[in-house]
Order: C-alpha cells, then structure tokens, then sequence
C-alpha cells in the first residue's frame, strides 16, 4: 500500500446560505410569511416597500438590472384547467401571476371571512397525516401511532420503547427492535428533527440530511454526539480542544449546530381554535375552466431601495461592502420569495389536476393522492412537496381548505382501481344517514354493503373509519333513535 493522489469527478448539493433561506421561507404559512418580510424590511436598508405598486399583489421585484423573473423574462403566472372534448384536463395561460379581486380575493370578489376560519392541527395531526401516506403495513402502521401518541409538543418521544411494547399489548405485540423501525421512518417525518429522544439526537437528525460537503457538518455530527452537554461550558475554544481541531472549524461546526431548532414540533402548531387564516393561492372556476393563482397580500410588493443602491459607488471601502452584502440578501430574498411562489404554483396545479373531481363533487370524488406522486409529476423532491404544502391553504368555490385535504389513501376497489379513505368515509356516512333508525346498520352490514359497491373493507376498518367521523356504533344509535 503506497499513498498516492487521485481525482474524481461528482456533483454534489451544498446548503448554501441562499438554499436554506428557500427551504425556510418555502415551510412557512403565509401569516408567517408576512411577519418574516416585514422584519426583513426593518434590518435590511436596501430593502423597501413598493409603494407604487397595485393593491392586492405580493410578487417582489427588483425593478432595474436584477429583475426577479424567470430565466425566460415572462415570470411565473397563474394557469386555468379546463375539460376539453375528451374530458381531459387541459391548460390556459392568464396574463397576471397575481389574484384578482383585492387582497386574497378571487375573481368573484373578497373572501368569505366564514369560509376561512378553521379547526387548529397540532404536531400529532401532522405527523398522523404523513403515516397515513407512507407505505406500511397496518401492523407497522398501528405501532407508528403509537409512537406519535407519545411525542409531545416539542417533537420528542419521551417514553421508552419498552413502554411503547407494553402499551401495544395485547391487540399488538411488537418487539423493541420492531418499533425502533417504526420509529427510525418517523423520524424522517416533517418537521425535522422529530421522534428525537434527547437534544443531541434531535440535533443529528437534522444534520444527517445535509450533503457531506456542507461546511462544520462533520464536527457538528461530532459535537452533538458527545459533547451536547458539556456544549455550553466548552465554548469555541474548549469545542476546538475536544475534538482536536482549529478554532475557525470548531465555530463552524458551532455555528450550523446554531443554525438548528432544538423544539422541531413546537413550530407545528397550526392555528389557533376558530381563527382566520390567509389563503396561499385561489382555486376559481368560470365558464368551465378552472384557475389557479396565488392570493394577493395585504401588503404592497417589495423592491430594491434605489437610493441605497447608487451609494455604493459614492461610499468608503467599509461602508461599500456592507452595502454590497445587504444587497445581495436583498436579492436572495426577492428571488427565493419568487420561488417559493412558482413552487407553491406547480404543487396547486397538480392538485387541481389530480383532484379536479373532489372540487366539483366533494369528497366522495377524492381520489387517492400521495406526497410521492405530486412530487413525480412535477419532478421535485417529496421533502420539497411537504414544506410547500405543510401549513398552507387555498380558497376554493368548497370553502378555504388546507392543501392536505387533496391528499388520501388509498384501498384497492373490485374493479381493479383504487378508492381513498376519504371517499369511503363518505360513503359509510352516507350509508348511515339513509338506514332505518329502528335498525342501524351494524360495521359488518356496512361492511357488506361498500363490498356490494365495490368496495371490499374489512369490517375492522369499517369501525375506524366509524369512529374517526365520530358516528356511535348500531345499538348506540338505535337507542338515540
């Protein structure tokens, strides 16, 4: 064995200050939006708000050389489907990115303030959701809620497996090995971070992701590992010493580790009981044609501070550069605001796409729909497909709906394709509205009756889905009755 020098060529994806501040803004509701804009407003000089522009629109801009636009100079803009002669959905352009109709109104006018008051989600709600859409069998399934059943509101599983095994018994017996599988799926989950069982796991699974060239990445998967409680009394120097590298490496790694949310599940709290939410996009509907736009914003466009900008070649060398620095950020900021919304355009578009039988009929008409395939079909990837759609709604002629509602499971139907859970919910309420009061409808009779339909479901699973709507059992109802 002789040490020798050898290249290679790779491509590989580094976390630059810019993609994490799109990964940010990208997860980010549009309340939440609003306030990280206005505070970018208040620390960055080159920063200010376009007063000139329309009311009602939100698409920053970088009015002169940086223009924030796609690459073809057209910017994005907002896209109508309609059903043509096959009954195929089918696409039209619209002049403007922006919607019509006021500040998150449609093109019929202002929103209902009734139709955007909704029901709080919590971090259970959320990772219950992306359980449900992730391939498992109903064993792994049944342990995975058990495991979210013990997280708690800053996103950590306090208990121990061993705990999770006893509380599975006797429907479930599972081994410590078989939930900590279970567990490992969970903790890929959004937000990240989540199913960590102390700070320094926690910390770990959010550096894991990271591409290995991502700069501190390595000394920080170190630190969190074995020194995360001793952090705080090491410092640089101290952090530098215990791992045997220099200062500037160390305040890397401490730096990223920084960087991170040590309470992943404490961002995920939906929002408050019967409060109003913002719209992030409008689903309208006329003559036929289905359109598809973001909502506009109670707050003018932003654009680069000219005056700001024509000092720099006036300033001294110090005040130059951080001028330059500001304005780079303020750049930054405009483009990634403007990806966010090309992002958050081709998601609702597919939806539409996909579910454009749920927005005509309702939820009978809800076509199973995974996180896997919306992120197939517009070609990212299915983290980028959760951020976009996690925390965000669109006014629709159904009412203002979270962008989960366009999501289900699927069950495999008699004829070969498939039936989402939401649907055959609907159906047993259905079932259920019809029967006789003197002689409800037993799970198993209703079991029979969507197998007659079609449908074959189990009649254990006719009673989750029973009891997920909240309707008594037979001899419960017939005693109402």
């Amino acid at each position: 064995m002789k040490p020798r020098l050898q290249t290679s060529q790779g491509q590989h994806l580094v976390l630059t200050p810019q993609l994490r501040q799109a990964l940010h803004l990208l997860q980010l509701s549009a309340v939440e939006l609003e306030t990280e804009i206005a505070a970018a407003v208040e620390s960055n000089p080159l920063l200010d708000w376009d007063d000139a522009a329309q009311p009602g629109t939100s698409t920053p801009t970088e009015r002169g050389d940086g223009a924030a636009a796609d690459d073809d100079g057209t910017g994005d803009r907002p896209e109508t489907m309609h059903d043509d002669a096959s009954g195929a959905p089918a696409w039209d352009g619209d002049e403007s990115w922006s919607a019509r109709g006021g500040q998150g109104g449609d093109a019929d006018g202002d929103l209902d303030p009734a139709d955007r008051i909704v029901q709080s989600e919590d971090l259970r709600d959320h990772l219950s959701w992306q359980l449900h859409l992730s391939p498992m069998s109903a064993r792994d399934r049944n342990i995975g809620i058990a495991l979210i059943d013990a997280i708690d509101d800053d996103g950590y599983l306090r208990e121990t497996l061993e705990d999770i095994a006893g509380a599975l018994l006797p429907e479930t017996r599972a081994t410590v090995a078989e939930i900590a599988a279970v567990l490992c799926r969970i903790q890929r989950f959004d937000p990240p971070g989540v199913g960590a069982r102390d700070l320094g796991e926690c910390l770990r699974l959010q550096l894991e992701p990271l591409p290995d060239d991502t700069p501190g990445r390595a000394l920080a998967l170190r630190a969190a590992a074995e020194h995360i409680e001793r952090l705080p009394r090491l410092g640089p120097q101290g952090l530098a010493d215990a791992l045997g590298r220099t200062l500037d490496e160390a305040q890397t790694a401490l730096q990223l580790l920084r960087s991170l949310d040590p309470r992943p599940g404490a961002r995920i709290g939906g929002v408050p009981h019967d409060s109003y939410v913002t719209p992030d996009c409008v689903i309208s509907r006329h003559n036929g044609v289905w359109r598809v736009a973001l909502a506009g914003q109670p707050f003018p466009r932003l654009t680069i501070h000219r005056g700001y900008e024509r000092m720099i070649d006036h300033a001294c060398s110090s005040d130059a550069g951080y001028l330059r620095g500001r304005l780079q950020e303020a750049r930054w900021l405009l483009r990634n605001l403007e990806a966010r919304g090309q992002t958050l355009l081709k998601v609702v578009r597919c939806l539409v796409r996909q579910q454009s039988g749920f927005l005509e009929f309702g939820k009978r008409a809800l076509r199973p729909l995974t996180l896997r395939e919306v992120a197939e079909e517009i070609g990212m990837h299915e983290s980028t497909v959760s951020r976009a759609v996690a925390r965000k709604y669109v006014h629709t002629p159904r009412g203002t709906l979270p962008l989960k509602a366009f999501f289900a499971s699927g069950i495999g139907t008699e004829g070969g394709g498939e039936a989402s859970s939401t649907a055959i919910q609907q159906m047993i309420r259905g079932l259920v509205d019809a029967e006789d009061p003197r002689k409800p409808l037993s799970d198993a009779r209703l079991a029979d009756l969507l197998k007659s339909a079609g449908v074959p479901v189990a009649r254990r699973t006719v009673a989750k889905y029973r009891e997920a709507m909240q309707i008594a059992s037979s001899h419960e109802r017939v005693r109402i009755a």
